[in-house]
């Protein structure tokens, strides 16, 4: 009894670091393109991200089945509560720490290098590699580049439609706190204050209705100017930025429940949709506390983005995951989106190499570390439960 019990614990612990890890990069975009403010977002991604986990109960039956290590190791060890504790542990501990660290690693990764390295411990030359490249690796390795290669020409096609239609881009000139601006009307802006202010610096033939905005960094963003089918622009792009946020976090949540409840399939007095419920009450916590340095590496330091360029990432992340789901394919919310935003990046030329860089070495350093702590673990628990 007290193996289960820890096992249910280990779960709530995954998807605790899952919610760290993941819940903010569904709304990473709106935070990046300063359309809202941390709070705001994290609170859209939470209820968003619920929402998909409840949902995952009648859609991701196949994903329940991949994560639970069967086809990947004998069913006898897949059903033996000292392997899942190992993976949840291994899996665990690795997406905790690139929490703490601010890198957006992948669950799915770190599921799967705990899966093999449990495995690998448990079963030995009976683990099935085959399964985890047809599986696991492929998906894995494709959807960033996928999601690079959609959102690329995507945003190209969607700036030249809004340049047809009509719509073009207002932008403001910036004065930083504590200079002062080189117009008519000079005004200092103390440093310890944030606000917008529109100075009038010229009126009449020459400089009509002219003025200079100043304020803080997110008060001075590109704003869209024009209608479409008598809606203005920037409130259209807006409203789809906003739902295309929440489709993102609903994906996700549909998308990742399943594979964390497949670590509890062997508790046989837990019902499946108790066992979702807990899962996603321990990723929506995991989120509103832990996800702050993961959110500021997602939404600042990858690249930067307008409205309309942070709009497209999140559709491609969007169509991406839940096209993913519904077959069944374990693709990670976090390389679709990171490649997304990354895409972006490149063409308006932000994309920060360095940071990038980082990641992708986060992202090959979470399956072995997985693998080896699971591992470990697995050992332990063979000699003491």
């Amino acid at each position: 009894m007290a193996v289960f019990v820890l096992l249910l614990l280990l779960t709530l612990f995954v998807a605790y670091a899952n919610g760290a890890n993941d819940n903010f990069k569904g709304v990473a975009t709106l935070f990046g393109a300063n359309a809202t403010d941390y709070k705001t977002a994290i609170t859209i991604a939470t209820f968003a991200t619920f929402a998909g986990c409840v949902a995952s109960i009648f859609v991701a039956d196949a994903l329940v089945k991949a994560f639970s290590g069967k086809g990947l190791v004998p069913d006898v060890i897949a059903a033996s509560p000292v392997f899942l504790l190992a993976v949840a542990t291994g899996a665990g501990l690795t997406v905790m720490l690139a929490a703490i660290l601010g890198f957006p690693i992948s669950t799915t990764h770190g599921l799967t290098g705990a899966l093999v390295g449990a495995g690998f411990v448990a079963a030995g030359d009976k683990l099935n590699l085959g399964v985890l490249g047809s599986a696991f690796f492929l998906p894995l390795l494709m959807s960033p580049a996928i999601s690079i290669l959609l959102t690329m020409p995507l945003y190209r096609i969607a700036h030249g439609l809004t340049g047809r239609l009509g719509v073009t881009k207002e932008s403001c000139v910036c004065i930083a706190p504590g200079e002062f601006a080189p117009v008519a009307q000079t005004m200092a802006i103390p440093s310890d204050q944030c606000y917008a202010t529109d100075i009038p610096i010229g009126a009449g033939p020459i400089l009509p209705n002219i003025s200079v905005s100043t304020g803080c960094a997110p008060a001075c963003v590109d704003k869209y100017y024009g209608a479409v089918f008598g809606i203005t622009a920037q409130k259209l792009i807006d409203t789809v930025h906003y739902l295309s946020a929440v489709a993102v976090s609903f994906a996700r949540g549909l998308n990742d429940t399943p594979k964390i409840v497949g670590l509890m399939l062997v508790v046989k007095a837990l019902d499946l949709r108790v066992s979702m419920l807990a899962v996603a009450a321990a990723m929506a916590l995991g989120g509103w506390i832990n996800a702050r340095k993961v959110a500021e590496t997602m939404s600042k330091k990858i690249s930067t983005m307008n409205d309309g360029q942070a709009l497209t990432a999140n559709l491609v992340t969007a169509f991406l995951v839940i096209f993913a789901s519904r077959l069944g394919m374990p693709v990670s919310t976090t390389h679709v989106s990171v490649g997304a935003i990354t895409g972006i990046g490149i063409v308006n030329g932000s994309a920060n190499k360095s940071v990038v860089g980082g990641i992708l070495m986060s992202w090959l350093l979470t399956l072995p570390m997985a693998a080896a702590l699971s591992a470990m673990a697995y050992l332990i628990y063979v000699v003491t439960l």
